[in-house]
């Protein structure tokens, strides 16, 4: 069994170094690639208020995280579903460095040490898509996973969608492939091959309309350059 917690955090700010919280923690649950519906989801009393930009970000006030109950009174219950789980993060080194001073205030090994490997979401997505933006938001438009009700960040809702982005990012692991049985040892040596009708080719073509705007757009930049573009003069002179 293939146990993996999809995890995301808000925060105070920016830098634990500087004394900035955790306040939210997200985690759903994969069992061999399938979601469970065990998630684990806190709001933590930080006992301090957020700086303004992060405010901006997940909209959790002090007064609303007042109430709620401080790190300590969760650590155990959260080490106790993580336990030797695989974590799924997004920029994982910001969480993990949060995670890792929550756990020193409590006198508590680091994070890290609590639960199996962990793998960074975002170091994926560049690896796949180099030179592109990997932002959650960018992810999800990618892989066509819905994130209109993200209007601010949460720490459950952004695990929901990240589990989503990661099934999708790393669905090539379980491709299909077609294994052909052969009846004997001369059928295996035989060529195979499939012939199958090819879909037809949708040629979409500029209208006029569309013709003249971008030949106004080049008459523009022709003016602007005091020449020819290079557009035009591959049109007009083709290798």
């Amino acid at each position: 069994m293939t146990r993996q917690i999809v995890l995301d955090t808000e925060t105070t700010g920016l830098n634990p170094r500087s004394g900035d919280r955790v306040i939210e923690i997200g985690c759903v649950e994969l069992v061999n690639r399938k979601l469970t519906g065990n998630n684990f989801h806190r709001y933590i009393n930080p006992e301090r208020d957020s700086e303004e930009g992060a405010l901006a970000v997940h909209g959790l006030t002090t007064e609303f995280l007042s109430d709620k109950p401080k790190f300590a009174q969760i650590i155990d219950e959260l080490r106790d579903y993580l336990s030797g789980a695989e974590i799924i993060i997004h920029n994982a080194p910001f969480d993990v460095a949060f995670l890792n001073a929550e756990f020193a205030l409590l006198d508590l090994p680091d994070f890290t040490k609590h639960v199996g490997p962990i793998v960074d979401t975002l170091v994926q997505a560049k690896e796949l898509h180099p030179g592109k933006k990997n932002s959650l938001d960018a992810l999800c438009s990618r892989y066509g996973i819905s994130n209109a009700h993200r209007k601010l960040h949460g720490a459950l809702l952004d695990a929901e969608l990240l589990a989503d982005v990661f099934l999708a990012m790393s669905r090539g692991q379980n491709s299909l492939t077609m294994e052909m049985q052969v009846e004997n040892e001369d059928s295996a040596n035989q060529d195979q091959s499939f012939d199958a009708p090819l879909p037809d080719v949708i040629v979409l073509c500029a209208s006029d309309a569309d013709l003249d705007a971008h030949n106004a757009l080049l008459s523009g930049l022709d003016k602007d350059s005091k020449g020819k573009t290079v557009w035009r003069m591959q049109t007009e002179n083709p290798v």
